[in-house]
């Protein structure tokens, strides 16, 4: 592996670290010196790939909406007809809600800096743009915030759920909302 200034990896690296650190310890516990040694770089690293702490939980932020917005990606993209894209939004409720416990730490970090601040704020509303974007080569727009909308509550209800409902009643649900039957 490269070191110093040579190391292509480095900002990737210490974006990930960011990540996982915010998922075992909170946004609270993340610190430059805890980032650095997770990502195995030296702390003088962190402020010359970094301004601050808030660029970079921002940009670490940014690509995990990236990422999820890719995973919306890959399950609308082969959707040709109605009922197609409504199983594709059952089978994305479900991928997201079985996903790793991580993703779902990392997305309620998220918006609890969203309440609190502007910048994490407008990186949600971007993120819910292009997540109803998404939607919207489906369902109407009307159809498509509703859809955004039901899939963060029922992947939220599922992964929380000590029992949580199957696919039978999210289908159901994907129903209702784009008015199926």
């Amino acid at each position: 592996m490269a070191t110093g200034h040579t190391d292509p990896h480095r900002r990737a690296r210490i974006l990930a670290a960011a990540l996982d650190l915010i998922a075992e310890e909170g946004v609270a516990g993340v610190s430059h010196r805890k980032i650095a040694a997770r990502a195995g770089v030296p702390l003088g690293s962190m402020t010359y790939h970094f301004t601050g702490i808030d660029e970079l939980l921002l940009e670490a932020f940014t690509g995990y909406a990236d990422h999820v917005v890719a995973v919306f990606e890959r399950h609308l993209a082969g959707a040709a007809t109605p009922a197609e894209a409504r199983e594709a939004v059952t089978d994305l409720i479900h991928t997201l809600s079985e996903g790793p416990r991580r993703d779902l730490i990392l997305v309620q970090e998220l918006y609890t800096l969203a309440a609190r601040r502007e910048p994490y704020r407008a990186l949600c509303a971007r993120w819910m743009r292009r997540s109803r974007a998404l939607l919207e080569t489906h369902f109407p727009p009307d159809t498509a915030r509703q859809l955004d909308a039901l899939i963060e509550g029922f992947t939220l209800h599922r992964a929380l759920d000590d029992d949580p409902p199957g696919r039978p009643l999210t289908r159901e649900a994907v129903g209702r909302v784009t008015g199926e039957g």
